[in-house]
């Protein structure tokens, strides 16, 4: 049966049972994904998944039940379910549903038509030729993939919320691997959007550079120095603290920030930004998990934290307003919180004189153990690290096998400036990162 069919079997029974507190969230998708080496296709995926999970409150008591089975036998095994869940509760939390009636931002981005298996096929291959052809460093080992996925989204409840989503994105990932006789490297450039707008060449171009970029190369003198992150290095270091702006992580002692909303923490030239509806979004989005409404925010203004994020639970603990931001990662998923799009703004600076600011340091092109080297709850970080000296202003030798080590909190406090070449390389899931060329003083950098 289809979905709305299946929604109207639940309600019809949920009203039956005497539920007046429920909603029904339902989330379908299906991903396409084909890998090229050596000129061949060698792994190809195709997958459909999705299903719905139920809530209602019964005597104070919130319960649960998913099923991936829209049937008739189903929409009432499921209502069924998730009271028998309730009176199984021991605890009472407090649990919210959002009314309906919201006003939510028109979408100027509509679902395009996703490339066929054949076309997504010869977009890889293609991709991998250009790889080839980009430079005579390229060897055997490259490699290239395509992606292709839809994502349908749909929420409703006793308060009138009626809500749907429905988005596509394509996407290519250029993975060169590059030998200048004595050694290999590898790295990666990835763009998702409409796969006939993606220029395969500059991505194969820009993959082939970074991974040249790796070759040879000296280990640095160990230091204290002013490091410049390059956009896709300080996305990544955002991306691993980014846990740290969440209300839920802050009320369960796992943030630093918590209670220092309205406070400096940050130099005066750092704002954070979260935006459902950026440009470079490959799924915008104008509702969270709960069907609130999506915005865009300043998490930082000028160094000060003007909100963490929230949903309704946790807005309702800080007494605050939810900021739209209940994020759910799959139909079975308690209900957290997660950004959209965060992204650091830029400055006024080109990135030469950035670097010109920065006179002599290391300016850093990629981070390593990005899980292992970095503790979210602290802010302390030692990361695996390659990139170029900065000597005079200028990128000069290029260094790699050292670690750059600080902590996330004080290093918002120690940015001196942000070039203007603010970048969203690759999301993470339903989340986008992204930052410039950002240069930060005192950090350490350990190697030789």
């Amino acid at each position: 049966m289809e979905f709305t069919e299946f929604k109207n079997a639940v309600i019809a029974e949920a009203k039956a049972l005497g539920l007046t507190d429920y909603e029904l969230y339902y989330q379908s998708g299906s991903d396409l994904s084909v890998s090229a080496f050596q000129h061949e296709i060698n792994e190809f995926s195709s997958s459909i998944d999705g299903g719905v999970c139920f809530r209602c409150l019964v005597n104070g008591k919130m319960g649960y039940a998913s099923t991936q089975a829209l049937s008739a036998d189903q929409a009432k095994s499921i209502v069924a379910h998730a009271m028998e869940n309730a009176a199984s509760l021991e605890a009472e939390e407090e649990e919210f549903l959002c009314p309906g009636g919201k006003t939510y931002a028109p979408l100027d981005r509509k679902p395009y038509a996703l490339p066929s298996t054949e076309e997504l096929i010869s977009a890889v291959l293609d991709t991998q030729d250009k790889l080839y052809a980009a430079d005579p460093s390229v060897i055997d080992g490259t490699s290239a993939r395509g992606l292709a996925q839809t994502m349908n989204i749909a929420i409703c409840n006793s308060k009138g919320l009626d809500v749907s989503y429905e988005s596509s994105v394509a996407g290519l990932i250029a993975m060169p691997t590059v030998s200048d006789g004595t050694e290999m490297e590898n790295d990666f450039s990835a763009k998702l959007g409409k796969l006939d707008t993606i220029d395969a060449k500059a991505l194969a171009d820009k993959a082939v550079n970074r991974a040249k970029g790796n070759l040879g190369g000296e280990v640095p003198t160990t230091q204290a120095c002013p490091v410049v992150f390059d956009p896709e290095a300080m996305s990544d270091l955002l991306q691993t603290f980014s846990d740290i702006f969440s209300s839920e992580n802050a009320q369960k002692g796992l943030s630093r920030l918590a209670g220092q909303e309205g406070q400096v923490i940050a130099a005066p030239c750092v704002t954070l930004v979260d935006d459902p509806f950026h440009q470079d979004n490959p799924m915008p989005i104008n509702f969270d998990a709960e069907g609130c409404p999506t915005c865009k925010k300043n998490v930082i203004e000028n160094g000060v934290l003007t909100t963490l994020l929230y949903n309704m639970k946790t807005a309702a603990v800080a007494g605050k307003e939810t900021t739209g931001n209940a994020f759910k990662g799959s139909y079975t998923s308690p209900v957290g919180v997660e950004p959209f799009t965060m992204y650091l703004a830029g400055g006024d600076l080109t990135e030469e004189e950035l670097l010109s600011k920065a006179g002599n340091g290391v300016y850093i092109t990629s981070l390593g153990g990005l899980h292992a080297g970095a503790n979210a709850i602290t802010g302390d970080f030692s990361l695996q690290s390659a990139g170029f000296l900065i000597e005079n202003g200028k990128k000069t030798t290029h260094v790699k096998s050292f670690t750059v080590a600080g902590n996330f909190y004080q290093l918002l406090k120690n940015i001196t400036a942000l070039a203007n070449n603010t970048q969203l390389p690759t999301p993470f899931g339903m989340t986008t990162f992204g930052a410039p060329s950002v240069l930060v003083e005192g950090l350490s950098i350990a190697g030789k």
